[in-house]
């Protein structure tokens, strides 16, 4: 197998199977955590949480993160789930059922103008919103401006890992805004990199440190960013 000729940086931890794919096409795909997350549920807020799994509320998820958290204290939901995202709907499904799932979208925004929409016809529009510490204003504020009461339930607390970057790197891709500000806190990048953002709110997050040409990914789930990344230096992007 030939060296690799380009090297794209990871802000997350990835599979083996991405890594292999890109170093089957000369690409070396680095991946380093730039945030860890860390479960904050108590006593107390474990026992709401289950006696919440008895209630038949609209349920909100917008990462896997919250999922993960929320689910190890939920034996069978009565809930009605609104959800983000093919990666954070494939896990709901696993912990809840696919029948739970009442709809999804590809960004936080879109999400809430859904829920908007399938809640005009309630008298007393409510939803639990499941999220972290870290959480973007997009969802809650739209809901909010529909007259939506927003039941925030943080679960999660995300804490950023900054690494300095001393290798050179072609592409990096970004999977949140956190890690964004984590990694631009210490780090800039060269003219020339190109950077992949998993959604337009770490699209966003990123323009906000450098013009750097930076490409968001078709659909909003880890995989489809590395491989749009792996496609994207397969091709001849110079003009």
């Amino acid at each position: 197998m030939p060296d690799p000729t380009i090297h794209i940086l990871s802000t997350r931890l990835l599979a083996r199977e991405l890594l292999d794919q890109g170093m089957d096409r000369g690409i070396a795909i680095e991946a380093l955590s730039f945030i860890e997350t860390e479960t904050v549920i108590d006593a107390t807020l474990a026992q709401h949480i289950r006696r919440l799994s008895r209630q038949p509320i609209i349920a909100v998820f917008t990462s896997m993160n919250a999922v993960e958290a929320v689910a190890q204290y939920l034996p069978d939901p009565h809930w009605r789930i609104f959800c983000i995202g093919a990666a954070t709907r494939e896990l709901v499904r696993d912990h809840f059922g696919e029948d739970r799932i009442e709809g999804t979208a590809a960004s936080a925004l879109a999400l809430a103008d859904l829920i908007i929409r399938r809640m005009e016809r309630n008298t007393l529009p409510e939803v639990f919103f499941f999220c972290g510490d870290q959480r973007r204003d997009e969802l809650p504020d739209r809901l909010k401006s529909a007259s939506i009461m927003v039941n925030e339930i943080v679960v999660y607390h995300t804490r950023p890992t900054p690494h300095k970057i001393k290798n050179s790197y072609d592409g990096i891709a970004f999977f949140s805004p956190s890690a964004v500000h984590s990694f631009f806190t210490i780090n800039t990048v060269p003219h020339a990199t190109v950077l992949f953002a998993i959604g337009t709110t770490t699209a966003a997050a990123i323009r906000a440190y450098t013009s750097n040409r930076t490409i968001v990914s078709a659909a909003p789930e880890k995989q489809a960013l590395i491989r749009q990344a792996i496609d994207y230096f397969q091709t001849d992007n110079t003009i």
